[in-house]
């Protein structure tokens, strides 16, 4: 009986939140196509009625903070409750060291990155270079969901040079609609809906290219990020970090190093903010998204809640 009880609540939250609906192509919030001349000034996005909770998942401990600590940092300072995760330790992420002494010193890195951002963080310890789409890894990644009560949830695309990134996109997709779910996982609550899925962007085309449906502006709050990338010298500063050794051209010069690095990061958020300015324009008004420097970018997922455009860009530090 205890199964057919199962069966029928599982059916049940699906009607309830149904999750397969068409992906938004068009006219969503920054959607793609030219820009008016004089794109006229957007009204401002009405505020979240109650603090928003994000949970933000990275392959490593570096991998969130590289793509979302701009908005995580916004988000914190308009009150919203933001958690980064790390789905492995990084511990064979450096060309010196390695096992727990690089695990504990990269758990410590992105705690100290946490406090510049306002936000939580926690580290996952699963060997770096060795995590599985299994069925207790999804359990973990929706257990950490609901825990935290997620209304937006972030992560990579399922589709990148690294198995860990992949990977963390796949926890990711086979997450949504199950943290509903009642009896999976039981021991925590079930989240009240489906969160909003999104994915950080990247460059990567096959087998198909990011396509955001939001860009926000960092200009405000990237001093903390470039903080925050200051805070992990195991990736971006030491002589044999992974940016330190697989980087061309990198200074021999401890400053200069961390200076040269910090400069790759930072021109890295320039193009964000270059390659999708039509969409800046769209959410900003010509005048404020013509002057945007930096930005991070997102693709709403096809399997999480598909909010409206205009409820999508509400949920945004877009003011």
């Amino acid at each position: 009986m205890r199964v057919m009880t199962a069966a029928a609540a599982l059916l049940a939250v699906a009607t309830a939140h149904p999750f397969v609906q068409p992906v938004r192509t068009q006219n969503q919030a920054g959607a793609q196509g030219p820009a008016p001349a004089q794109a006229p000034a957007q009204a401002p996005a009405q505020a979240p009625s109650r603090p928003l909770r994000v949970i933000a998942f990275g392959a490593h401990p570096d991998d969130a903070e590289l793509k979302a600590s701009g908005v995580a940092a916004l988000w914190a300072a308009a009150g919203h409750k933001v958690k980064f995760v790390a789905m492995t330790n990084g511990d064979v992420g450096h060309f010196e060291s390695a096992g727990g002494p690089l695990a504990k010193r990269r758990y410590a890195e992105v705690q100290a990155c946490a406090k510049i951002l306002g936000i939580e963080t926690d580290v996952l310890d699963i060997h770096d270079g060795e995590l599985m789409p299994s069925l207790e890894n999804r359990r973990t990644m929706a257990r950490l969901i609901r825990d935290w009560q997620a209304d937006i949830v972030l992560g990579h695309r399922p589709y990148d040079y690294h198995p860990d990134h992949r990977y963390t996109g796949v926890l990711m997709d086979d997450s949504a609609v199950v943290v509903v779910a009642p009896f999976f996982v039981p021991d925590t609550k079930p989240t009240p809906r489906n969160p909003v899925y999104l994915y950080y962007s990247d460059n990567f085309q096959d087998p198909k290219p990011f396509t955001p449906s939001v860009v926000v502006g960092i200009d405000a709050v990237a001093e903390k990020k470039w903080q925050c990338i200051g805070a992990m010298p195991s990736q971006f500063a030491d002589k044999d970090s992974w940016q330190g050794r697989t980087v061309p051209n990198v200074p021999a010069g401890d400053r200069e190093r961390a200076a040269y690095l910090l400069d790759i990061v930072k021109k890295r958020g320039m193009a964000v903010a270059d390659q999708y300015r039509d969409r800046l324009i769209a959410l900003y008004g010509e005048e404020r998204g013509r002057k945007i420097q930096y930005a991070e970018a997102f693709q709403l997922g096809q399997y999480g809640r598909q909010a409206p455009p205009d409820e999508l860009k509400a949920m945004f530090p877009i003011r």
